[in-house]
């Protein structure tokens, strides 16, 4: 029977970024720390009939791609951080790593294979996170705060001092933070602090079970004072975000390329990484390729982050959101960049659509389609239902921005078979260095 002294051969890694072999009988084994091409020993914590799984051990040929972690609380044991799983192979690998996952999804639950493998698009492998959602928890026994992600596979937060992956100056407020938060009233009823970064603003915003009272609120000012940080409270749902005190600056990213500005809500959906947006938003658009008498549709549009780009190069955008509230602040955002005459934005539920509602937003010569994790079902079997339709003229280019490979691949799956598209491009987009989230683009064409 196996144990834990038999000495594995590592052949791959997995989306959870664990190393995979085979015992002896064809059994996969799934081994926290090991990286490909390693020899190891596993301790196994969990066994079912067809795999086991198990941290790591012993490693006896190590891996020319394994890096030191490049965060203190980074590791396989209890009480390690577990917001970053892949610290431990060099940045480089990783990217790889991705572009295989990306590429073994489309082919194996699609059949679908890219005519050209796009260049990864990368950027800093540190400091990079301006969004973050920091658990908060009092500890009493320790008479201490925590603040930061929660434990590799735990619900409890990790006891962190930095974190390499945020900006220096906000992994540099972590202690001060639990300080700040061990001197309030109500430092039990306070369970988070997001971050929200933008041009030249740092907010931060505490949710908070019960109304701030005076002397805390105080204590937050002080902070931002000392910290030149904004502080936005949260009593309830997202919705009910406020700033503390009115004024200062606004928060906002820029797409300086197009010469756009893009206010936000620190509650609102941004990309985590501004660094890869900015090249992000220029590859889309110069691979969808609008011209100038064009016309484009930008599915699951959020504020504007693709629409606003497309309104400087096409006749005219058509933003698609399936929020009310999105649609008018992304109008606003256009009307503040001088755009409303070439813009238009329209609400909709984007997962339940349906080949009618492919005609009554008419005819454009391009998509760019940007989805949640849940992807674009609906928008491409709509748009297969469509494909012997004589009243309707499909895109003939789609620009398909993924956060999810295997939805993407399910959706192309039905573009590529169904709605008689060739998927011309798929590459990788590096947008969180270190974990195993797998954000991709690909380019779908009709052919002729």
């Amino acid at each position: 029977m196996a144990n834990g002294t038999d000495w594995l051969e590592v052949e791959s890694l997995d989306l959870e970024a664990q190393g995979v072999a085979h015992r002896a009988d064809g059994k996969v084994v799934f081994i926290e720390g090991a990286l490909p091409g390693e020899r190891v020993q596993v301790q196994v914590s969990r066994k079912k009939n067809q795999w086991e799984q198990g941290p790591m051990t012993a490693l006896a040929r190590e891996s020319a791609q394994r890096v030191r972690p490049g965060c203190p609380h980074f590791g396989m044991h209890a009480g390690a951080c577990g917001g970053c799983k892949m610290q431990h192979l060099h940045p480089a690998a990783q990217v790889a790593v991705k572009q295989r996952v990306l590429e073994d999804n489309l082919w194996h639950l699609a059949k679908v294979k890219a005519g050209r493998v796009l260049r990864p698009i990368e950027g800093p492998a540190w400091g990079y996170r301006d969004r973050a959602r920091l658990s908060v928890r009092f500890v009493p026994k320790k008479g201490t705060v925590l603040i930061g992600f929660h434990e590799r596979k735990s619900r409890y937060v990790a006891d962190m001092s930095v974190c390499p992956v945020l900006p220096a100056r906000v992994s540099a407020m972590l202690l001060p933070l639990r300080a700040l938060i061990g001197s309030m009233e109500q430092r039990d009823r306070l369970p988070q602090i997001e971050l929200a970064a933008g041009d030249g603003v740092t907010a931060l915003v505490l949710r908070h079970l019960e109304p701030v009272s005076a002397a805390d609120a105080q204590r937050l000012r002080d902070f931002a004072a000392a910290h030149d940080v904004q502080w936005w409270l949260q009593p309830k749902g997202p919705d009910t975000v406020h700033l503390l005190d009115e004024g200062g600056p606004q928060l906002a990213y820029s797409l300086p390329e197009f010469g756009i500005t893009m206010p936000f809500k620190p509650t609102d959906f941004t990309q985590v990484n501004p660094h890869i947006n900015r090249v992000l938003v220029e590859r889309a658009l110069r691979l969808l390729a609008p011209q100038a008498d064009e016309r484009v549709i930008d599915w699951f549009c959020g504020l504007g982050n693709f629409t606003l780009p497309l309104a400087t190069l096409a006749r005219e955008v058509l933003g698609i959101e399936g929020s009310e509230t999105l649609v008018a602040r992304a109008r606003d955002n256009a009307a503040a960049n001088g755009l409303a005459a070439r813009t238009r934005f329209a609400a909709r539920n984007l997962f339940e659509l349906t080949p009618d509602d492919l005609r009554s937003f008419g005819t454009a010569q391009r998509w760019l389609v940007d989805p949640p994790r849940e992807g674009a079902f609906a928008l491409a079997k709509a748009l297969a239902d469509l494909r012997e339709a004589t009243d309707w003229t499909p895109p003939r280019r789609i620009v398909y921005v993924s956060c999810n490979p295997s939805t993407l691949a399910r959706d192309a799956g039905l573009l590529v078979h169904q709605a008689g598209y060739q998927c011309s491009l798929a590459g990788v987009v590096n947008m969180f260095p270190h974990t195993a989230h797998v954000e991709s683009m690909a380019v779908f064409d009709l052919p002729g």
